[in-house]
C-alpha cells in the first residue's frame, strides 16, 4: 500500500484561520488585508489543497491577529464561501462564515475617474450596492459604475 504524502502545518496558539478560500485567491486576500510578512506575524499559506466541497482550496493561518468586521467584508468579496476560525490557546473558540453585505462602504474605490468619490477635496465615502453574488457584481451608488469579481482585488482601497 502506497502512503499519500502529507504536509503538516503546526497549529497556531492565538489568531485566525481563513478556510474555504477559492484556489489561487490566498495571496489576494493577504494583499487586501495589508499583510506582506514584514509585520512579524507568523503566517501559513496553503494553496491548492484538496477539498471535498471546492475540489481545491486555499487556507491562511495568521498567528497573533484577530480580523475586524471590515476585514471580513473584504474577505467576503474575494472568497464569499470562506469560513473564519478564531483560535485561542490552540482551540477554535468562534467559527463563522463570511457573508456579503448588501452595501459595501469604504472598502472599494470606484474605477470611474469622474465619480465624486475620486474628486480631490471631496470627502465622500465610497458605497457599492450588491447587484448579484454569483457572478459577483457591484454598483457604485454615486455614478452607477458596475464592477465584476475580476476587478475587485485591484479596487480594494483599505487603509492599512
Amino acid at each position: 500500500m502506497i502512503e499519500e504524502p502529507t504536509l503538516t502545518v503546526s497549529k497556531i496558539r492565538n489568531g485566525t484561520v481563513i478556510d474555504h478560500i477559492p484556489a489561487g485567491k490566498a495571496m489576494d486576500i493577504l494583499n487586501v488585508l495589508g499583510i506582506d510578512g514584514k509585520e512579524g506575524l507568523r503566517i501559513a499559506v496553503l494553496m491548492n489543497v484538496e477539498s471535498k466541497k471546492l475540489g481545491r482550496k486555499d487556507i491562511i493561518k495568521i498567528e497573533g491577529r484577530r480580523l475586524s468586521p471590515d476585514d471580513l467584508n473584504v474577505i467576503a468579496l474575494l472568497a464569499p464561501n470562506a469560513t473564519i476560525n478564531i483560535i485561542e490557546d490552540f482551540a477554535v473558540i468562534e467559527k463563522y462564515k463570511v457573508s456579503l453585505p448588501n452595501v459595501i462602504t469604504d472598502v472599494l474605490r470606484c474605477p470611474n475617474p469622474t465619480c465624486i468619490t475620486n474628486k480631490k477635496g471631496e470627502h465622500v465615502r465610497t458605497r457599492f450596492k450588491l447587484l448579484s453574488k454569483e457572478p459577483l457584481k457591484l454598483q457604485c451608488e454615486y455614478c452607477g459604475t458596475v464592477i465584476s469579481e475580476s476587478e475587485v482585488a485591484k479596487l480594494v482601497a483599505r487603509k492599512h
